[in-house]
């Protein structure tokens, strides 16, 4: 769904709500190689538009299919946020108050607000590093195979703490015998 900004300034006065139901599997999926499926994305929101900035506020609903970051099983992730965006066109920019900091303006390119490109966008950025199956989840085991294993940043520290108190330096090693010849 794209937006003219001739077309927007007719809302000057009142915003312009929206609710609309988005398909961007495909686009999505070209974007990212880990998306598996993507549900149709349900778009519920306004734009309120000033002289000075064109502000969209939108929530965001669908479901989406990523593999387990460990199992590479397929997990159905269910997505829901809401997205406020400060957008202006280079002519506003130049003009704007230093209350906004510059890092959250978008500039608009082109003569349109695009919905679907930010739509597209902040599920990309919502998509977790970490994504598990149930059964993952409740479960404590990690993989591992023929000499390699898993370990948790805790049993990594702990393990590392061992390995420092029972290693000798080899340098003082012929101290330490030393020290054991004087107790006998």
């Amino acid at each position: 769904m794209k937006w003219s900004l001739l077309e927007l300034r007719k809302y000057q006065d009142m915003p312009l709500t929206f609710e609309e139901t988005l398909t961007l599997k495909n686009e999505l999926m070209a974007r990212d190689n880990q998306i598996i499926d993507l549900a149709p994305v349900k778009v519920q929101g306004m734009v309120t538009v000033s002289k000075k900035e064109y502000i969209l506020h939108y929530t965001v609903n669908t479901v989406i299919t990523l593999p387990s970051t460990r199992s590479l099983e397929p997990v159905e992730l269910p997505l829901e946020f809401s997205v406020n965006e400060v957008f202006m066109t280079p002519e506003q920019y130049q003009q704007r108050d230093e209350l906004l900091p510059e890092e959250e303006i978008l500039i608009l390119e082109t003569q349109t607000l695009d919905l679907d490109d930010s739509v597209a966008d902040n599920i990309l950025l919502e998509i977790p590093m970490q994504v598990l199956t149930e059964a993952e989840q409740e479960s404590n085991d990690l993989p591992s195979g023929d000499d390699w294993v898993v370990l948790s940043e805790d049993d990594f520290q702990h393990q590392q703490e061992s390995q420092e108190q029972t290693t000798i330096d080899p340098r003082l090693a012929k101290l330490s015998a030393l020290f054991e010849e004087e107790e006998e």
